[in-house]
């Protein structure tokens, strides 16, 4: 089986995880002695492929400076006669376009992560054309992978979408280190920490109105973000509003040794989004002994599992319920934290492969 995957994401993304999805996929599924795998990725600013691939790579690393547009027309232009010389039988398009990168007889497959574009569009500009250009993308392709049972619902119900032309295939875990960073000193208080954007459907504003409400939170423990940006006006605003120490909110950012030392340190993750389509920080969380609370919303709760403690997130007092139960009860967060251990079994980078390879093979035999 030649198996294709396409440019797009790895022209946009240096890191990041989807590129790291499709980066997995293509070095496990080359391991197959029924496969050949090649990337054609001819001008890619992605750091993951420049790491080298088990399988061919075609393509160069260009400088972060070559604007966007530049790279996906050049990448667009050339890519046409290298496809046809392959002639592949499975092209795994890495984002969606609106058209097919070339005309062939291969069959197509995109990946659905979330609806997010379609159910909070509030949270995007009027200029994001991600919605408009999902919809063409997954009337065009042959099959369409979803990344949870909840997201191939929404995918169904939102775009209309023939059931049979979908798939659920899991995430692996993401998070890879050589080494796990120690706390700093500093940090006295035992952390409550917070993964990942902040902006809207993300709920942190929740999670700091719950752990304002909270004298025991408020005086033991400090929340620590990590990723997403310094805190904004608004953040620093609100926690005044709750009476939140500044000291009490730190924001870091850094590589996976720092957010591996983050998830080794933590008293408990929280995760209260209101809407995800699969959830990788609480598996990131639970592989190293970090409890994890969250949300009981969208694919959570079939991500967690009984591995988490749940909670409604637009519910800020059952969130704090939530919260206290855990830190204040040794024995619940070791529960979690030994559930957690037998959880991410279930999530690995190796089944990844094997179900989307078995998509493959079950696309072509018709």
């Amino acid at each position: 089986m030649r198996i294709l995957y396409d440019h797009q994401i790895f022209s946009s993304q240096q890191y990041g995880g989807i590129s790291r999805y499709f980066y997995e996929l293509a070095s496990r599924i080359s391991e197959y002695t029924d496969t050949d795998v090649t990337v054609l990725a001819l001008a890619y600013i992605n750091q993951y492929l420049s790491n080298g691939l088990p399988c061919k790579l075609i393509g160069q690393h260009f400088p972060y400076i070559l604007t966007g547009l530049l790279r996906k027309t050049f990448n667009n232009i050339i890519s046409k006669p290298f496809i046809k010389h392959y002639k592949p039988d499975i092209i795994h398009e890495t984002y969606y376009s609106s058209r097919p990168i070339t005309t062939t007889k291969a069959k197509t497959v995109i990946t659905v992560y979330d609806m997010i574009h379609e159910k909070f569009e509030d949270n995007f500009s009027r200029r994001d054309k991600t919605q408009k250009i999902k919809a063409h993308a997954v009337r065009r392709v042959d099959h369409v992978i979803c990344i949870s049972e909840n997201t191939r619902r929404d995918l169904i119900a939102l775009l209309d979408v023939p059931a049979e032309k979908t798939s659920v295939v899991y995430l692996g875990s993401s998070l890879v280190t050589q080494k796990v960073a120690v706390k700093p000193a500093e940090w006295r208080k035992p952390f409550i920490l917070y993964v990942g954007s902040r902006e809207g459907y993300k709920n942190f504003e929740g999670l700091l109105r719950a752990y304002g409400h909270s004298p025991l939170l408020k005086n033991e423990f400090s929340i620590v973000c990590f990723g997403g940006g310094g805190l904004s006006t608004r953040e620093l605003s609100l926690a005044e509003s709750l009476h939140i120490s500044r000291d009490n909110i730190l924001h870091v950012s850094g590589t996976d040794d720092i957010l591996a030392g983050l998830y080794a340190s933590a008293t408990v993750l929280v995760y209260p989004s209101l809407y995800e389509g699969f959830g990788i920080p609480p598996l990131e969380a639970m592989s190293f002994g970090c409890p994890v609370v969250s949300a009981n919303v969208s694919s959570l709760p079939e991500v967690v599992g009984d591995a988490a403690e749940l909670f409604d997130p637009t519910d800020d007092a059952e969130m704090l319920t939530s919260i206290e139960r855990v830190v204040s009860t040794p024995e619940r967060a070791q529960l979690l934290v030994d559930r957690g251990y037998e959880r991410i079994k279930l999530f690995s980078w190796e089944k990844c492969a094997i179900d989307t390879l078995n998509v493959y093979k079950k696309l072509l035999q018709g």
